[in-house]
């Protein structure tokens, strides 16, 4: 299964949707960057994304999106082949 990376907050109920769909579909393990706590982690994310939004997903090397892009994916099909793929 491909590795996942989320830049998260802690209370943000986006993040904890995000989390749940992913355990749902089978990740077992997210790698949670908490920008809350990291700012140069913050910088990374709009950086690398362009975005100042959590939850920032990244499925191996694609960056999905947010919450709304995640879940847009799973309806569409394609999450689970995303996941898949590594």
């Amino acid at each position: 299964m491909a590795a996942v990376k989320m830049y998260t907050t802690q209370v943000c109920p986006y993040c904890i949707r995000a989390k749940a769909l992913l355990k749902q579909r089978g990740v077992e393990q997210i790698e949670e960057v908490r920008i809350d706590l990291d700012p140069a982690a913050r910088e990374a994310m709009m950086s690398l994304t362009g975005r100042r939004t959590v939850p920032q997903i990244f499925i191996g090397d694609t960056h999905v999106g947010g919450c709304d892009d995640l879940i847009a994916l799973d309806q569409r099909g394609g999450l689970q082949p995303l996941l898949q793929a590594a």
